[in-house]
């Protein structure tokens, strides 16, 4: 009796195996965002560089989207910490690089490419970076700028001078002098790239409870936040990316300056198991 109880125990348990599969709805908005960045590529081949850096920021919200539906849905998978990755490379890597070459740094040649190329590489380097530095870093910062808010700081800055109608190729009056628009975007563009991949940190606002209950008023001064975005958005939207770009480098200053640790590596600065960090 024990060995026939045994025996259909051990049938019935290839029987409870199920075959692995993709979640779809974590999944949907890492493609939709992906597609923010695919469009933003084809947007700017065909010279709508305001769509093209609309479609760059509709990336970037959808990718803040995905993680969070994930978690609170609880279909976390390997799968979709790589397709993540992946596209984060194209919306927030290629396509910003391509989109401030074709607009402005086509203009200066070997140097224009050249500083698409390092934005692009920087990009990428970031990432892997943080793919496998997850486990040691200090959750409530980035190690050095994250890609989406560079990719918004490249973005906004065509998006600003597009809408004010103001060419790629052509110079920013400021009354008492003038500056090259190619030359602002090529420093804006390494600026952006080489600190994706220092060490300075920036906050990543991860320690935010969205389920935890707030005062009425964090409501009404939402409602007001949208407001200001409303009445010029590539003004707001590029001066509240140009804040926290620049926003590491003080909370570096600050913490330098008070004898604090400056690194947000929290645990070990070993390189830890790659495996389930993507």
């Amino acid at each position: 009796m024990h060995d026939g109880e045994e025996s259909g125990f051990m049938s019935a348990e290839p029987a409870r195996k199920r075959r692995k599969g993709i979640y779809v709805l974590p999944n949907l908005f890492t493609l939709a965002a992906l597609f923010g960045g695919f469009y933003a590529i084809v947007m700017a081949m065909n010279g709508r560089f305001d769509q093209a850096a609309i479609g760059v920021f509709c990336a970037m919200v959808l990718d803040s989207l995905d993680g969070r539906v994930a978690r609170m849905t609880n279909t976390q998978s390997a799968f979709g910490e790589q397709m993540d990755s992946l596209s984060d490379m194209v919306s927030f890597g290629a396509a910003p690089a391509l989109i401030a070459y074709v607009w402005g740094l086509t203009t200066l040649g070997r140097w224009g490419w050249v500083a698409a190329f390092v934005y692009c590489a920087c990009a990428a380097l970031r990432l892997a970076r943080f793919n496998v530095n997850t486990a040691v870093v200090d959750k409530r910062f980035f190690q050095g700028l994250p890609s989406p808010a560079a990719a918004a700081l490249v973005a906004g800055f065509i998006w600003l001078l597009t809408d004010s109608g103001v060419e790629g190729n052509g110079y920013l009056d400021l009354g008492v002098f003038s500056l090259s628009v190619p030359w602002i975007m090529f420093v804006l563009t390494l600026y952006s790239g080489l600190t994706m991949v220092t060490n300075v940190p920036f906050y990543s606002f991860k320690d935010v409870r969205m389920k935890k209950s707030v005062p009425f008023a964090v409501i009404v001064l939402i409602a007001l936040g949208i407001g200001i975005i409303g009445i010029h958005p590539p003004i707001v939207i590029f001066g509240l990316f140009i804040f926290y770009g620049f926003s590491g480098y003080g909370v570096y200053a600050w913490r330098r300056a008070k004898g604090m640790q400056t690194s947000v590596i929290s645990t070990s600065t070993d390189e830890p198991d790659e495996r389930g960090l993507h």
